[in-house]
């Protein structure tokens, strides 16, 4: 076979295509899902007496199982192949049902925990499948993009279809949306979809497991619980990262002697394939912290409904579809390292925008921050992540593909708690002089009640004191953002593969090391 032979028939034909679109229905379902319930929470305390720590536990036991579990269902999904994705669709679909009709706060509870490691099976798999699938590098580079634009448009969009279907039904319409989508996985999958698994599997190791689990749950536990108390009941949050970071170190040395790992560390030996993955962990950071700084300001500050500050946050979301489409595209003309260098230096004027954001007239200029941001964020999200499945075979693209869903997921944990705990601190030093109830000086929504109960004059003139120091804690917000975005750029402009790109681990990998 010649060469042309060779690569017209590595070319991914319609049967391929219409793959992609079946599975992007799984990415934008578990993306969806860890947005779309912040809208109905209030619904659900009414219907099921929820206390506030339920509701904590409603909204946050979902992606706490996620981030536990997609390293082990990635590389579990690397030796079972197509089936773990069908079972994870099954599974998402009956749990589906069961939270839309659930009768108390703990069968609720119980039921998003299972969801969380349902929908950690179809991440990894999803991302594996198109490896598989598209073993042209242009090819899949597009693939992947059209991934990434489904999984934050559909984490953008979560929230806006929440809204809308709340308008009309009760709060489990929420959960249903999500079963027709899976029947259509369940249904057109065993059709469409290649069967595929690593040759030698080796044995899943159950230590190595517990121990993933037992280094990722603590450390995102500890980061959502000090973004919502602050320094405030610090100690268990804190201990709990300790013994994240403990169980972590043990993880890492029983991986490195194991000869078929849960997670293949030595990956990490090659520079840009670590570069992209601090990348993804520090731009989520970024976007997580930003973004909970404008929601609270829309909310807050602008005093707009929740359902309204979903539609005015839309843009981010578009921002980074349109980013992660165009990437192929630029990639054509600049290498690899340069379109997520230069996207990256575009975000960091969006975060510029955010800290020029000024009062209760900073609406179109922070709507244009987070769009820029977001916009700048595509191509690392789609060549990145490209360069991270490309870079091992085929058979380990479930492993490598947990390696980059992990770090979103680390990375915005990172950016709720870090980033939140700042904007919290700088709100109450800002606050700390003026003459109001403690509540006041704590938080902004602390500051608005305790203006219910003073005469206009004072309420007026708390709530002006209260939105200029969380306008000037978002300000600082989109600095420290901005130089997160600013160090990656540098760091993935500047890096070069440690060995020729031949001997590198894939031909992703060779190519962001290739000069222009």
């Amino acid at each position: 076979m010649t060469r042309t032979e060779q690569d017209t028939a590595a070319l991914a034909g319609p049967r391929e295509w219409l793959g992609l679109v079946v599975l992007v229905i799984p990415t934008l379902l578990v993306a969806m899902d860890l947005t779309s319930l912040f809208l109905a929470l209030p619904r659900i305390s009414t219907d099921l007496g929820a206390s506030g720590a339920e509701q904590l536990w409603i909204s946050d036991g979902y992606g706490f199982l996620v981030a536990g579990f997609v390293i082990t269902m990635g590389t579990l999904g690397d030796r079972v192949g197509r089936r773990l994705l069908l079972i994870g669709g099954a599974a998402f679909a009956a749990l589906s049902i069961v939270g839309a009709y659930s009768v108390n706060p703990e069968m609720l509870i119980l039921t998003r925990a299972l969801l969380g490691i349902a929908g950690a099976t179809l991440m990894p798999s999803t991302l594996a499948l198109i490896t598989n699938m598209f073993r042209d590098g242009a090819q899949r580079g597009r693939a992947i993009a059209i991934w990434a634009t489904c999984q934050f448009t559909g984490g953008a969009a979560g929230p806006v279809l929440a809204g809308t279907l709340l308008q009309h039904f009760w709060w489990g319409s929420v959960f249903l949306i999500a079963v027709p989508a899976m029947a259509v996985l369940l249904v057109a999958g065993p059709i469409v979809l290649p069967e595929f698994r690593t040759p030698s599997r080796g044995r899943l190791d159950p230590v190595s497991v517990a121990l993933s689990l037992a280094a990722v749950l603590p450390v995102v536990y500890g980061l959502k619980q000090l973004a919502v108390d602050g320094s405030r009941g610090a100690l268990v949050p804190v201990a709990a990262m300790v013994a994240g970071v403990v169980f972590g170190v043990v993880f890492v040395r029983r991986q490195l002697t194991l000869e078929t790992p849960l997670l293949d560390l030595r990956l990490l030996s090659n520079r840009p394939f670590t570069a992209v993955l601090i990348g993804l962990v520090f731009a989520g950071v970024a976007m997580a912290g930003t973004g909970l700084a404008v929601t609270q300001y829309l909310q807050g500050v602008l005093d707009h409904s929740p359902f309204m500050s979903a539609l005015l946050m839309a843009p981010m979301g578009l921002g980074v579809a349109v980013g992660t489409m165009t990437a192929p595209a630029l990639a054509g003309r600049v290498r690899p390292a340069t379109a997520i260098a230069g996207g990256l230096a575009v975000s960091v004027v969006g975060c510029l925008l955010l800290a020029l954001v000024d009062g209760t007239g900073g609406l179109p200029l922070l709507i244009a921050g987070i769009t820029v941001l977001a916009l700048g964020t595509g191509p690392l999200f789609a060549l990145g992540t490209g360069l991270v499945i490309g870079s091992v075979p085929p058979e380990r693209a479930g492993a490598a593909a947990s390696m980059s869903e992990t770090s979103n997921y680390l990375g915005g944990s990172l950016g709720l708690g870090v980033l939140g705990a700042v904007g919290a601190a700088i709100y109450h030093s800002r606050m700390a002089d003026v003459d109001a109830p403690a509540a006041a000086r704590q938080t902004l929504a602390g500051a608005d009640a305790a203006a219910r109960g003073l005469p206009a004059d004072r309420a007026t003139e708390l709530l002006h004191s209260a939105n200029g120091a969380f306008t000037g804690a978002l300000n600082i917000t989109g600095g420290i953002a901005a130089v997160l975005f600013g160090i990656v750029a540098v760091l993935v402009a500047t890096m070069r593969s440690t060995g020729r790109p031949e001997q590198a681990a894939g031909p992703a990998e060779a190519e962001l090391a290739s000069a222009p």
